[in-house]
């Protein structure tokens, strides 16, 4: 009651005071331990302005830290129950294999990585954190450490049977792999490279023989027409095609890139900086940047191979669209001459049809009587457009004829004789000054 005395004689006061201050006041007035206690504070700071102006910020402060951090508090639970959760697949250096979920915040604490690491923004990529190997290839996501290998998300993507029956033993050193007996990581990285040369194979070797067989279809000399459903197939199989070139591609670019840069073939190795006996060795006598420039180079060879090949499969489709192109233009310009001919046929027989039209008329005159003049205009008619006809057909293929190309007018000797003693003359030239740069190299 005391403190909504004094309200009214508190207000004209208050309207002086900036904001943060009347929030800070409303803040003590609606505590419910110490009402009046409350309203005693209130009544000191409208009385002093000034007293109230210096208080009122750090009051004012303690209230916005302590608003901000619940603010925070609730943001960061919020989130956390938000983040996605990873299906992973854990692999250790003995081949033993553990699968669990976790979520994105809890899986990069433990990693020692940044939230921005996993998100896998590129198609491609091999990239290194923290003592950590990051690796994307399209839909397979992988994080590689000195101790075990990471499979992200691997569900619904049919990696069962290389995840559980190869990949197992390929790392605990009983599959065909040339990095066993250097550390865990050269046998990680190359799993998943040979994992994914395979799978550019195996689309290459399904696309190939389709792409084949659809063309010899199309170039046989025994089709006249071309058939269109192939033509379909064809494109189709070269959108695919165009894709696969592109996944090769960008595979040669992550590859080449860490190719360039000495000190990502340095961050590679990950037990040479983890493990001191590794260290030790390295500097001793084997050299792990080395041989994971090899093992690097050798992966970009077998993604160039398959480059080329797809290559050749995009320049035998370029070509066989041309002979298509070639064969469709035959058959258009034979339609064309055709259509002109029978132009020519109808012109010449409309020229000389002109006689009949002259005799159908209603005019009279004595060669009617005659019967023999019937065959003569009939025969002349016939005669004369089958001459023309003729004409017009030999003059067509006169400008049709490709033109001869034209004799050179052959050289008197002596500008030959000429030429080939300059020709002489500059070979012994060349040949001088090479063995005089010779003898001065060996000076």
């Amino acid at each position: 009651m005391e403190c909504l005395r004094s309200l009214p004689c508190l207000l004209p006061r208050a309207m002086r005071l900036p904001r943060r201050t009347l929030c800070a006041l409303a803040l003590d007035l609606t505590s419910v331990a110490r009402p009046v206690a409350a309203c005693g504070r209130a009544a000191n700071l409208v009385g002093r302005s000034r007293a109230a102006q210096l208080c009122g910020p750090g009051r004012l402060r303690v209230a916005g830290e302590v608003h901000r951090l619940r603010t925070s508090d609730v943001s960061q639970a919020t989130l956390a129950s938000v983040a996605p959760v990873f299906t992973v697949t854990k692999f250790d250096k003995q081949g033993n294999v553990t699968s669990f979920e976790k979520k994105k915040t809890e899986l990069y604490q433990e990693l020692g990585l940044q939230a921005r690491d996993l998100r896998f923004q590129h198609v491609m990529s091999i990239t290194v954190r923290n003592n950590r190997i990051i690796i994307r290839m399209e839909y397979l996501k992988a994080v590689i450490t000195p101790e075990c290998l990471l499979i992200l998300d691997y569900r619904n993507l049919n990696l069962e049977q290389w995840l559980f029956r190869e990949l197992p033993s390929q790392l605990s050193g009983e599959g065909q792999l040339v990095t066993y007996p250097l550390p865990f990581e050269f046998r990680a990285i190359e799993a998943l490279l040979q994992y994914w040369i395979n799978t550019l194979q195996g689309k290459l070797s399904i696309l190939q023989p389709l792409i084949l067989e659809t063309l010899d279809a199309l170039v046989d000399p025994k089709h006249s027409s071309v058939d269109r459903s192939k033509l379909h197939i064809l494109l189709q199989n070269g959108k695919s095609l165009s894709e696969l070139e592109t996944d090769i591609k960008i595979f040669k670019e992550s590859i080449l890139e860490i190719l360039d840069e000495e000190e990502l073939l340095e961050e590679l190795c990950l037990s040479k900086w983890s493990d001191p006996q590794v260290f030790e060795k390295s500097s001793a006598g084997i050299d792990h940047a080395e041989e994971m420039e090899l093992l690097l180079e050798n992966y970009y060879r077998l993604a160039d191979d398959l480059s080329n090949a797809a290559r050749e499969l995009r320049v035998l489709i370029d070509d066989s669209q041309s002979i298509i192109f070639i064969n469709l233009d035959s058959h258009r310009n034979v339609m064309m001459r055709l259509n002109l001919q029978l132009t020519m046929g109808t012109f010449s027989l409309s020229l000389f049809g002109l006689m009949g039209v002259a005799f159908g008329m209603n005019l009279e005159s004595s060669l009617e009587e005659d019967h023999r003049i019937f065959w003569l205009i009939t025969g002349i008619m016939f005669m004369g457009s089958g001459l023309i006809w003729r004409r017009l057909l030999s003059f067509l293929g006169r400008q049709l004829e490709a033109p001869l190309p034209r004799m050179m007018a052959p050289l008197p000797k002596k500008t030959l004789l000429a030429d080939r003693s300059m020709e002489l003359k500059n070979s012994l030239r060349l040949d001088g000054l090479g063995s005089g740069r010779g003898i001065l190299t060996n000076r």
